[in-house]
C-alpha cells in the first residue's frame, strides 16, 4: 500500500536547486548515526545533469562527489546524466527510460531501516527533456518496473523516494517484474549481504527502433534487461545476468553470462575505470559456484 507520509515527499524550487531536507522526529536520530557518506548527503543534497556521448563517457567526471555510484564509471552514452543518493543513471529520451542504472548495495545499508516505500511514482524533472510519466503505464498491461529498486534504498528516506521518479522504471510484463526479476534483485542483496559490498548496473536491453511503444510518452518496451555485478571484496569477481521480459520459473543461474557477453549485446562499456588488465580478467569469466545463492 502506498506511504502517505508527507514528511518525506520531495520539495523542489526549480531544475537543478536543492531539494528541502525533511528530517525530523525519529527519523532524524536513525539516519544521525549512519555512515559518513549518508551524513554528508543528509547535509546537501543535489542532483547533477549532465549530457554525454560516448566518446566522453571515459572521461566523465561525477558532478557530485559526496555520490560513489559511478566511481567505477560511465558504461556508455546517455542525452542525460543523473547522479542521486541512490543510483546515478543515463537517461535515453528516444526510449523514454534509462539505458543504464548505476548503484552500490552493501550490508551496511542493507541492514539499516530508516524508510519505507513509498509508491511516490512520479515524473522526473531532472530530466531536460521531460521523462515519462505514470500516465504513460495506465491500463497499457506493463508494471512500471524498478531498476534501481526500492527495497535497496531503505536506508535513506531520500534515497528510497527518489527510487519512484520514472526515470528510473521500465515497463516490464507483471509475471517478469513480479517474478524473476524480484528474484534476482533479492538474490542480489544476497550477494551484497555475503561479499559486504557489490557495485551493480542495470538497465533495458533497448533497440535500435522501438517496436512496441506504451503511453502518449511511447516508452519503449524491451524485449531483454540485463544485471552485471562487480564483487569488490577479495577474490573480486563478476558476473552478468540477460533475462527476456517475460514470465519464468528457471533457475536463476540458467541466465548468468560473463560480464563480456553482456557488453557485447548492449554496447556498453562496464567498470572503465577499473585497471585494464584487471577488468578484462574479471570481464571475460564467470565462476557461477563462487556466488552465494538462495537455494
Amino acid at each position: 500500500q502506498e506511504d502517505k507520509n508527507d514528511n518525506f515527499k520531495d520539495v523542489w524550487d526549480g531544475s537543478e536547486k536543492n531539494m528541502q531536507k525533511l528530517l525530523n522526529g525519529k527519523n532524524f536520530f536513525s539516519l544521525l548515526f549512519t555512515k559518513l557518506r549518508l551524513i554528508i548527503i543528509a547535509v546537501s543534497i543535489s542532483v547533477s545533469v549532465v549530457t554525454i556521448s560516448a566518446q566522453e563517457t571515459a572521461r566523465y567526471q561525477p558532478q557530485q562527489p559526496q555520490y560513489d555510484n559511478l566511481k567505477y564509471g560511465v558504461p556508455g552514452r546517455a542525452d542525460t546524466i543523473v547522479e542521486r543518493e541512490g543510483y546515478a543513471l543515463g537517461y535515453i529520451e528516444k526510449h523514454e527510460q534509462p539505458s543504464l542504472v548505476c548503484y552500490i548495495v552493501t550490508k551496511e545499508e542493507l541492514s539499516i531501516r530508516a524508510a519505507k516505500r513509498t509508491n511516490n511514482f512520479r515524473a522526473d524533472p531532472a530530466i531536460p527533456t521531460g521523462s515519462a510519466n505514470p500516465a504513460d503505464y495506465t491500463r497499457s498491461g506493463f508494471d512500471r518496473g524498478h531498476l534501481a529498486p526500492a527495497a535497496d534504498m531503505s536506508f535513506s528516506p531520500q534515497a528510497m523516494s527518489d527510487s519512484f521518479f520514472m526515470s528510473n522504471m521500465s515497463p516490464q510484463r507483471p509475471q517478469f517484474n513480479r517474478g524473476i526479476w524480484g528474484k534476482l534483485e533479492k538474490q542480489i542483496r544476497r550477494f551484497a549481504n555475503r561479499e559486504g559490498m557489490i557495485v551493480v548496473v542495470t538497465g533495458p536491453i533497448l533497440p535500435e527502433t522501438p517496436t512496441i511503444t506504451i503511453g502518449r510518452s511511447k516508452v519503449t518496451v524491451p524485449e531483454y534487461y540485463y544485471k552485471v555485478v562487480y564483487d569488490l571484496t577479495p577474490p573480486q569477481k563478476m558476473i552478468g545476468f540477460i533475462l527476456p521480459n517475460k514470465g519464468s520459473r528457471a533457475d536463476l543461474r540458467s541466465f548468468a553470462v560473463t560480464v563480456d557477453r553482456v557488453e557485447e549485446l548492449t554496447g556498453l562499456d562496464f567498470f572503465s575505470l577499473v585497471p585494464q588488465p584487471q577488468q578484462e580478467a574479471l570481464e571475460k569469466t564467470i565462476s557461477v559456484e563462487s556466488w552465494d545463492w538462495i537455494r
